[in-house]
């Protein structure tokens, strides 16, 4: 396929200071598209989809090292390989990809994210799109679907074992309940959300939701082998671990668990080893019902994502 050609400058959303979304994140019509390495490929970007992360580094709340503003936020990306540097072996140009394009959540992440036409990443993060998930789908899995699933790892999580979700309806803890009953082979999945979200835990495949809003799920007589906490509350977390359990956090660090915290290092690795269970609808993409947004919506986009009131994912596309 002849590569297309490829402009100089794009539409990105961009921040030149920390601050407010509101205030910071200005749409920039003549931003220039990024250089590729030798390792690298140019990806033509069709959806992307924010994350908590996304906006805590706009408000300077998460400082990133070896990292300063103009910035363009967005870690999760589906759309079209339109160059490759010359080292690259996985991908050709017209190749359709998705992936959460910082290996390091907040180890150099690059300045120019999936907010815009145009991003730039290693061909180690991303995967081919499976072909039966749109490109909204794809774009709304990587960040989520991979934190859940290292979170397990880190865990030792197995077949035969219970864990208890907390913040299951959120955008990574929908995808622990998912991918620790369908793909880990869990014997119970008790999962936390508010009173609207019980029939969503349920539909995800929780075997008990709990409506925190009414009842402690640290005074459950139930002990749990895990508990994924998504939400941080590790004090409370604790109470609810069986002896000799295990506890993982995404949210808070957690003293009686020095390990237990962890940020997600992004590996294509994880993306291929879930695609059967994507093909297959055993592990389904969870999208908010308010996306997606368009991409000159962004700034509602964030601004609903920063309500902490979504149900899965907040996505924007198209994207120009």
């Amino acid at each position: 396929m002849a590569a297309p050609s490829v402009p100089t400058h794009m539409k990105a959303w961009v921040y030149h200071d920390f601050g407010n979304t509101a205030d910071v994140l200005k749409l920039d019509s003549s931003f220039p598209v990024p250089q590729i390495n030798q390792h690298q490929v140019l990806v033509k970007v069709v959806a992307a989809s924010l994350n908590p992360i996304d906006y805590k580094r706009i408000h300077g709340s998460l400082k990133a090292s070896n990292y300063s503003p103009p910035s363009v936020p967005g870690y999760d990306v589906a759309g079209v390989v339109v160059k490759v540097g010359s080292e690259v072996k996985k991908f050709k140009v017209g190749d359709e990809v998705y992936g959460d394009i910082n290996h390091k959540a907040l180890d150099k992440p690059k300045n120019v994210g999936t907010l815009a036409e145009y991003t730039a990443t290693e061909e180690t993060v991303l995967a081919l799109k499976p072909n039966n998930l749109s490109f909204l789908e794809a774009a709304s899995l990587p960040l989520a679907m991979e934190t859940a699933y290292e979170g397990l790892e880190r865990v030792g999580f197995s077949a035969g074992k219970s864990i208890l979700v907390l913040g299951g309806a959120g955008g990574v803890g929908a995808y622990v309940i998912q991918l620790a009953k369908h793909v880990f082979g869990a014997s119970r999945v008790v999962a936390t959300a508010s009173t609207s979200k019980q029939e969503f835990l349920s539909c995800l495949g929780a075997d008990q939701p709990i409506d925190y809003t009414k009842e402690n799920f640290e005074d459950l007589p139930e002990k749990f082998d895990v508990v994924y906490d998504a939400v941080g509350q590790p004090n409370k977390a604790v109470k609810a671990i069986k002896e000799g359990g295990n506890i993982v956090s995404i949210a808070a660090p957690v003293a009686e668990f020095p390990d237990a915290f962890f940020l997600l290092t992004s590996d294509a690795a994880m993306l291929e080893k879930l695609k059967p269970y994507l093909e297959n609808g055993k592990v389904k993409p969870i999208i908010d019902p308010k996306s997606p947004f368009l991409f000159s919506d962004t700034l509602d986009a964030f601004a609903y994502l920063e309500t902490s009131r979504a149900t899965g994912k907040v996505m924007v596309y198209p994207i120009p």
